[in-house]
């Protein structure tokens, strides 16, 4: 790996992570993920945001500097902008290796750092407004963007480049190989960062939707030319584009959505399957995009990411010992973590010897803001009378999100 020049003095360093750890404990990462750190230099030079000692991610970061001409003791200022831990976890191995450089964050990051790692010295709080200069006509400018998607977390902003770094912010999973620009992927693969993007947004960022609403008023009046987030591409060509998918995220929380279903799904001996299969033809016979997840067999990550987008959902489980399908519980009470708000729903499924999904699936949705179609349950396999109904809630659904 080397380092890449965003401009003269502006540097990008990446470690890409291939494993099979998941994202915060939670998230799997199949096609691995980027960490990305940043120097600007002036008379004084400054590493903004670190890294954690995952899959040998320091040792990259130490031979991208090196081929810039910089060691770990070169560094001046360790700017953190967010304090999660894959940014900062190898934070008091970097000390050891470099104890006067001057940690910068906010107040509440100032605060996580003697938490967290213990170092109470060397530490500067910033906030909204104030700079850093570094010499040679580059003044580094801070902007808090609290939840955003930690309470502590800023944004700091090098105007001479136009370039904005943004740590979790306009992030994405995926690990990026020797390229690092947006303009140096073709549509295929800016298809696939553009998927990876929203499962990192629904995933990481979706409770404080609100707070990206804020976070992007701030950045208006910024002549932008880059935008170099954490994780995922950096963005050259065409900065404003994630900026704008972002907002577009944001607004999925309370709407407008896509005008498309998200059909979750489990099923223990394929009575529900059946039924669904009949909910399904109603819905493409209104002619509406759909997708489809079945639980537990695919994991959560990839289902919050379509139901997050989605103006509808159908949600086909089975009754189980008298309540929900266990994984179709979890799946519903992530997207009650993760807010999916808004959506125009579908229950459907079968029960064996007695139903009672009913009481704890209503418990479930009741913060959700959902618009609940009447849901349909049946016993054993569907009749044909069932079915007919079935297609015909399809249709209503369908119906009910192209008329969103």
């Amino acid at each position: 790996m080397k380092a890449h020049t965003i401009s003269e003095s502006v540097y990008c360093l990446h470690a890409d992570i291939d494993t099979t750890d998941l994202f915060e404990g939670i998230w799997p990462i199949p096609y691995g993920v980027s960490l990305n750190s940043y120097v600007v230099k002036g008379e004084k030079t400054v590493l903004i945001d670190l890294v954690r000692d995952w899959t040998g991610a320091p040792k990259q970061l130490e031979e991208e500097l090196a081929g810039i001409g910089i060691a770990f003791s070169d560094i001046d200022y360790l700017i953190l902008n967010h304090l999660e831990p894959d940014h900062t976890g190898w934070l008091g191995e970097f000390m050891k290796l470099n104890p006067k450089a001057e940690i910068i964050a906010t107040a509440k990051g100032v605060e996580l750092v003697k938490s967290f790692y213990k170092i109470s010295e060397g530490l500067r709080a910033v906030k909204t407004g104030d700079t850093l200069d570094l010499g040679a006509g580059r003044i580094l400018h801070f902007i808090e963007a609290p939840n955003v998607h930690w309470p502590e977390t800023m944004i700091t902003w090098e105007p001479a480049s136009g370039t904005l770094f943004t740590c979790d912010a306009f992030g994405s999973f995926g690990k990026l190989g020797d390229r690092v620009f947006d303009d140096q992927f073709d549509s295929a693969e800016h298809a696939f960062f553009e998927k990876e993007s929203l499962r990192y947004y629904a995933n990481i960022v979706s409770s404080f939707s609100v707070f990206v609403e804020r976070a992007v008023k701030k950045l208006e009046g910024l002549a932008i030319k880059c935008v170099a987030p954490s994780h995922g591409l950096v963005w050259r060509r065409d900065p404003t584009k994630i900026i704008e998918r972002y907002l577009r995220y944001a607004r999925y929380m309370n709407g407008p959505a896509e005008k498309e279903i998200a059909i979750i799904w489990g099923s223990m001996y394929g009575n529900t399957r059946t039924g669904l299969d009949a909910v399904i033809k109603g819905i493409e016979e209104e002619g509406v995009p759909w997708s489809i997840h079945r639980v537990p067999n695919e994991d959560v990550s990839f289902v919050l990411a379509d139901a997050f987008k989605s103006a509808g959902v159908v949600l086909a489980m089975p009754t189980y010992e008298y309540a929900m399908f266990p994984p179709m519980a979890y799946a519903i009470d992530i997207m009650r973590r993760k807010h999916v708000h808004g959506k125009t729903v579908l229950r459907i499924g079968s029960w064996g010897w007695v139903g009672g999904a009913k009481k704890e699936y209503e418990a479930a949705i009741a913060d959700l803001k959902w618009t609940s179609l009447e849901s349909k349950e049946w016993a054993g396999a569907p009749s044909q009378s069932d079915l007919a109904e079935l297609e015909a809630r399809g249709r209503e659904l369908a119906r009910a999100v192209k008329n969103a």
